[in-house]
């Protein structure tokens, strides 16, 4: 009795614009596995002819991937090996993969990274901004009001921010971002990262929403946005009552005063009626 091989998946970092940024050892996994799980098995598939692969392919995408990854745990338990692409950059990056690796992880299968480009940490790396500590946030909410609500959480977040954003939303995004993080904080926008109009803009939120208003090329193009982290505050005590203020008066000018003074207490570490207290009393002071 011959015991069936195990199967594993490979979770294949592949360029996000630049083909001779794909690794040998990618190349050499996409060659040798089974098959190859693709966001897009039309854009892969132009990726592996590029490189003379043959590889048969299987569409996992955002709207595929939950009901299709217990057949193909199914199938690596009977011995294939896998391979699991995006279109672009780290597979479950902000793209799909992460359904699919959990249910390999809960399964017990082996999974193996091919690391290899990420549009973050490129755009991280170059952004001139603090890289010690950072926060990837992936995309904000495509609606108004929801974005918003998501930066007042991040208003005092001292970590350097990263986000991806759609072309055709960075301005509004870079406003709300000026208007509710403050117009002065340092930000980076890198567009289109190792392609052939790879451009980076560097200034304040408020000059860099002013240039994406005024430059048609700002909005095109793949865009990754970063922005410095919000200063430390001084001091034990007026630094807890500057953050709480800070973060009431963000959150007030969007939100129920309830709900602004619950999530001001959670930012600023303090107790919810210490919070709500001084809600009322700021929102008395703008009324005067």
């Amino acid at each position: 009795m011959t015991n069936q091989p195990a199967g594993r998946l490979y979770v294949v970092a592949t360029p996000i614009g630049n083909l001779g940024d794909i690794s040998a050892r990618a190349l050499q996994t996409l060659r040798s596995c089974n098959l190859i799980a693709a966001e897009d098995t039309r854009h892969t598939g132009g990726l592996l002819k590029h490189f003379g692969i043959q590889t048969p392919l299987v569409s996992l995408h955002d709207y595929n991937e939950l009901k299709r990854s217990p057949e193909l745990v199914s199938r690596i338990q009977g011995g294939i090996t896998m391979a699991v692409v995006s279109d672009a950059g780290t597979p479950a990056i902000s793209d799909p993969g992460f359904d699919l690796v959990r249910a390999c992880a809960a399964a017990g299968i082996e999974i193996i990274a091919i690391p290899g480009p990420c549009a973050a940490v490129a755009a991280l790396s170059i952004a001139a901004l603090p890289t010690d500590r950072f926060c990837f946030e992936g995309f904000l909410p495509a609606r108004e009001a929801a974005r918003r609500a998501h930066l007042n959480e991040l208003a005092l977040e001292p970590r350097t921010l990263v986000f991806y954003e759609s072309p055709h939303r960075v301005r509004d995004t870079l406003e709300d971002c000026a208007r509710i993080l403050g117009g002065e904080r340092l930000a980076t926008v890198a567009r289109e990262i190792t392609k052939l109009h790879e451009t980076l803009y560097r200034g304040s939120l408020s000059q860099l929403a002013l240039r994406a208003a005024a430059e048609s090329d700002f909005s095109r193009g793949e865009i990754v946005l970063l922005v410095a982290g919000a200063p430390r505050p001084t001091g034990d005590t007026a630094g807890a009552a500057g953050a709480l203020d800070r973060a009431l008066k963000a959150l007030l000018a969007e939100l129920p005063l309830k709900q602004a003074a619950r999530l001001a207490a959670q930012i600023a570490s303090v107790r919810g009626n210490e919070a709500y207290k001084r809600a009322l009393q700021l929102k008395q002071e703008a009324g005067s």
